[in-house]
C-alpha cells in the first residue's frame, strides 16, 4: 500500500520531533550531571559556601541552566551530598546498635569527622540548619539515634553524666575547624584533637561543670546564625 504525501510528511515530522525530544533530554541530563560533578568537586575542597556563580563557571554552563535543574542552592547541595547523607544515617544506626554505647558514640564521631576530612562539603550537616529536604530528613533520622546512644553511654557509666546531646554540635564545630586549619599540612591531625576531646568526655575524667549546656532553643539560635 502506497503512503500519501501527507502520511509520509506526518511520519517524518513525528520521527524528527521524537529524535529532537530525546536529544534535548540527553542534553539536559548531561548538563545536570556536569553541574553536580562541578559542585561536588568544589564542595569537597571549599565547602558548601562556594557560590553558584563559581559552580556554573566551573561547569561551563549558565545560571539559567542551573536554575532549571536546581531552583535553589539547597536542592543542589542535596543532590551532591545524597550519598554522604545516607552514609551518616548508616553510621548512626550502627552506633545505636553497638552493645557498648561508648564504642558506638566515639566510633560515630570519628567516622563522621573522617567523612568531613575527605569532603568539606559535609561540614556542619549535623550541626547547622540547612533547609534542603534531604538534609532535614537525614537529621530527623540521625539525631534520635545519637541521642539514644548518648543516653545509653551515660547509663553504662562510660560517658560523663553532664554531657548533653545539645553539646554534640560543639564537637563538630571545633573538630571541623581543626580539619580546615591543619588538613593541608597534617591531614590526620584532627584524630589527635578528637582523642584529647574524648578523654575529657569519659565519666572517669569528669569534673563538676558550672556552665550548663545550651538549651534546644539556644542551639537553634546559634545554628541559625551559623547558617546565615
Amino acid at each position: 500500500m502506497k503512503r500519501s504525501a501527507h502520511s509520509v510528511l506526518w511520519h517524518t515530522t513525528k520521527v524528527s520531533t521524537s529524535t529532537a525530544t530525546k536529544s534535548l533530554r540527553s542534553d539536559a541530563r548531561r548538563n545536570r550531571e556536569r553541574l553536580v560533578a562541578s559542585a561536588r568537586e568544589l564542595f569537597a575542597t571549599a565547602g558548601v559556601d562556594v557560590s553558584v556563580e563559581e559552580i556554573t563557571h566551573h561547569a561551563g554552563l549558565g545560571m539559567g541552566t542551573l536554575y532549571r535543574h536546581f531552583p535553589t542552592k539547597d536542592d543542589l547541595i542535596d543532590a551532591v551530598l545524597e550519598d554522604a547523607f545516607a552514609e551518616i544515617v548508616r553510621l548512626a544506626e550502627r552506633a545505636a546498635a553497638e552493645e557498648d554505647a561508648w564504642v558506638g558514640l566515639t566510633g560515630f564521631l570519628a567516622q563522621v569527622l573522617a567523612l568531613h576530612a575527605q569532603n568539606h562539603g559535609i561540614k556542619d550537616v549535623l550541626a547547622t540548619r540547612g533547609h534542603g529536604a534531604l538534609r532535614q530528613t537525614m537529621r530527623a533520622r540521625v539525631r534520635p539515634l545519637v541521642r539514644a546512644t548518648v543516653e545509653r553511654a551515660q547509663e553504662q557509666g562510660t560517658l560523663r553524666a553532664d554531657f548533653s546531646p545539645e553539646d554534640l554540635p560543639l564537637v563538630f564545630w571545633t573538630a571541623g575547624r581543626v580539619i580546615e586549619t591543619t588538613g593541608k599540612v597534617a591531614p590526620d591531625y584532627w584524630r589527635r584533637y578528637l582523642a584529647f576531646l574524648l578523654d575529657g568526655l569519659r565519666a572517669s575524667a569528669a569534673t563538676p561543670q558550672s556552665t550548663p549546656p545550651l538549651t534546644r532553643a539556644q542551639l537553634a539560635r546559634v545554628e541559625k546564625r551559623r547558617s546565615a
